[in-house]
């Protein structure tokens, strides 16, 4: 009901916002001769601002039409490479030669579900765009999705992830997730390891709640002291009749954009304050640079209820990446499998909204990467939001995000020319190391056989050189006797001793045998029974 209520709140309120902007901009035209008086100016600024709270805020688009490659403009072309019901996976291709595009990384940004639009990334894609070949995931507001679609889940969430690394391409691609899909790229890339498939080249996690045990804050607190029931009862609500996902179940995005608006209620009041002061004043470059930042902060989309849900009781309150308790479709999830891939992890200092060291988490659970293929940076002085836009992420953040991913290219450009179009090699299991060890004793019996049957030795030499050789063959594969860790006899260098040596390879068909009658001597002398 409190959505349908909203609803009535937003049509009331929208002529009234129409009339507020169009008084706005009648006390500011230029013919108007009020509009240069003092009271001209405070009726300006006061519709203006009034419009500004009360309008309805729809999703912005990217607008990246340009970006400086390699000190030159070249412009940016936005298409959707895959389409899903709940996302679209978007390309930005710059206007390069092929060679440089085909050098320059691919970085897919996995974009957070969970409240705003992936068009807050805007800043993080249009740096990326300087050096890279950039995806990112566009999640669809779940109000505009028809309830015969399905529901969407967590687990949803990983699959998704897996199918557009499968679409770009496992071997090439690094994965750069902001904040809540930190998470589900975690385990969807674990679960590819699981699985024995190929790993995208490193993964870049920033500002995640990986492990909310550490350092929780307000968000973490919301989470843990409500059971689940109380948030299916108090924030899901029904999608209304308007729109194309009627009667879908949903975590409404006004509820959450009031949640947001909650944890800094005077940092929100004093900056629409500055915004009213810098209309009086006339300063364009401020009240510009306000207008963007809540277009962007004040559209938000709905959340699918099992998604919301799922994330609430999984990473909030069981915490169940950490603990090793989550199952996806009856398989756990285990980034120890994760293998082969470089893992950064970005932290604000002053993130009060993921806590230091609940990104960082991630290095600990990866336990399988090499200690020198994981990093951390911790951003200072940054907060939420200025890890991934605004001037700490251009000039702290992405430096070391470009050196990270630049390092894992390299490695990946060296290592394909051995590994492309083949499948990742899994592990042998103990059967096979034992049938291994089967067939490499079978083959030093064929080679002691080869031997035996060379027709240029006398019968008395080939029975020797065949003793001498299974000799050999038992000493190394049973352990030393005391005698003979006291006394070693001299090595036999017999063809067929060497071929076993060399893991039981079989002898060359025509190569003679050369016999050390010295060392048979030793051999005799050292088995004979001891009176």
């Amino acid at each position: 009901m409190l959505y349908q209520v909203r609803e009535w709140q937003r049509a009331f309120l929208k002529p009234l916002t129409n009339a507020a902007h169009h008084v706005a901009q009648f006390a500011s035209n230029p013919l108007n001769p009020w509009a240069y008086t003092t009271a001209g100016q405070h009726i300006y600024a006061g519709f203006e601002l009034l419009h500004r709270l009360g309008k309805d805020y729809q999703k912005p688009a990217f607008g990246i039409d340009s970006v400086e490659v390699n000190g030159k403009t070249v412009a940016i072309h936005e298409r959707v490479a895959l389409s899903h019901p709940f996302c679209h996976l978007i390309e930005f291709s710059r206007d390069v030669p092929e060679n440089v595009a085909k050098n320059s990384p691919t970085i897919l940004v996995c974009a957070p579900l969970s409240g705003h639009h992936s068009t807050l990334l805007r800043d993080t894609v249009r740096t990326l765009l300087q050096d890279h070949n950039v995806f990112i995931t566009d999640w669809i507001d779940a109000r505009m999705v028809p309830l015969a679609q399905g529901s969407f889940g967590l687990n949803d969430y990983i699959h998704y992830i897996q199918d557009f690394i499968r679409h770009i391409g496992n071997r090439k691609v690094h994965l750069l997730s902001v904040c809540q899909p930190t998470v589900p790229v975690l385990a969807a890339v674990s679960l590819m390891a699981s699985n024995k498939e190929y790993l995208p080249l490193s993964m870049t996690m920033m500002g995640g709640p990986i492990d909310t045990r550490q350092s929780p804050t307000e968000v973490n607190d919301l989470a843990t002291e409500r059971p689940l029931s109380w948030f299916q009862t108090n924030v899901i609500y029904t999608v209304p009749a308007k729109y194309p996902g009627y009667m879908r179940h949903v975590y409404p995005g006004f509820l959450q954009h009031a949640g947001f608006v909650a944890m800094n209620p005077g940092r929100h009041a004093s900056s629409h304050w500055d915004y009213y002061l810098n209309l009086l004043k006339g300063d364009d470059e401020d009240t510009e640079q306000h207008r963007r930042f809540y277009d962007e902060y004040n559209a938000v989309l709905d959340l699918p209820a099992e998604f919301y849900l799922d994330t609430i009781q999984i990473v909030f309150q069981e915490h169940a990446l950490p603990r090793g308790t989550w199952h996806v479709n009856g398989q756990r999830v285990a980034p120890e499998d994760i293998q082969g891939v470089g893992l950064l992890t970005v932290e604000g200092e002053l993130d009060d909204i993921s806590g230091p060291g609940q990104t960082k988490a991630a290095l600990d659970l990866c336990k399988g990467i090499s200690k020198t293929d994981k990093r951390h940076y911790t951003a200072k002085g940054a907060g939420h939001y200025g890890i991934f836009s605004g001037r700490r992420w251009r000039e702290q953040v992405y430096p070391e995000i470009r050196s990270f991913i630049a390092t894992f290219e390299q490695k990946s450009n060296g290592s394909n020319a051995t590994t492309s179009g083949a499948k990742t090699p899994r592990a042998q299991t103990p059967a096979k190391q034992i049938t291994s060890k089967i067939n490499a004793k079978k083959d030093a019996s064929d080679t002691i056989k080869t031997a035996q049957l060379k027709p240029t030795q006398p019968l008395s030499t080939q029975k020797t050189t065949q003793k001498a050789a299974s000799l050999a063959v038992q000493s190394k594969n049973k352990p030393e006797s005391k005698t003979a860790q006291i006394s070693k006899p001299a090595p036999v260098k017999t063809k067929a001793a060497a071929s076993v040596n060399k893991k039981a390879s079989p002898a060359p068909a025509k190569s003679a045998v050369k016999i050390d009658y010295a060392a048979i001597a030793n051999i005799k002398e050292e088995t004979k029974p001891k009176k």
